[in-house]
């Protein structure tokens, strides 16, 4: 990949991995580290990483970047649960659209909610899924067939119909 191949992948994909990235991790800033981390994986590689295939190699590493962030947060949040408060507090129900959307997505794992985001929002094949997240076609549709599930029973809870 060229100099000039390197600024069209930044240009036409930016957006497209930073939307994919904070939708899945819900903080502007730890997604901002990430994106960036897999541009710069992505430059020091860019002469063993094809033009065609940038977008592929850049949605897998900004998914390994945000999984393995993700991991080292829930580490650091055990050890603070761990001597924590127990209490619990519930908060109202909102008859927000939006608001339950994302809360029906949050309640995924980290992988159901990235085939969901890859899939429904970015719009990639599940061939390009399976890239991008290291599983076969078949695993991605199997997976993504129950996230559906999982986000139909809850959005058509009595408490969330709108």
């Amino acid at each position: 990949m060229t100099d000039k191949e390197y600024n069209e992948c930044v240009s036409l994909y930016a957006d497209n991995v930073y939307r994919f990235i904070v939708k899945n991790l819900r903080h502007e800033e730890d997604a901002r580290d990430v994106v960036q981390t897999a541009y710069e994986k992505l430059w020091r590689n860019r002469d063993m990483v094809e033009y065609t295939k940038c977008k592929s190699y850049l949605f897998t590493v900004a998914y390994n970047q945000m999984i393995d962030h993700i991991r080292k947060n829930k580490r650091v949040a055990y050890k603070d649960d761990f001597g924590g408060d127990t209490r619990v507090e519930r908060q109202p129900v909102s008859r927000d659209t939006k608001k339950i959307l994302n809360e029906a997505l949050n309640r995924l794992n980290e992988t159901q909610r990235s085939l969901v985001m890859l899939k429904d929002y970015e719009g990639y094949s599940y061939e390009e899924i399976g890239e991008i997240m290291n599983l076969n076609e078949s695993q991605v549709k199997v997976y993504l067939h129950r996230a559906r599930l999982t986000l139909k029973n809850y959005l058509v809870s009595k408490e969330n119909v709108l």
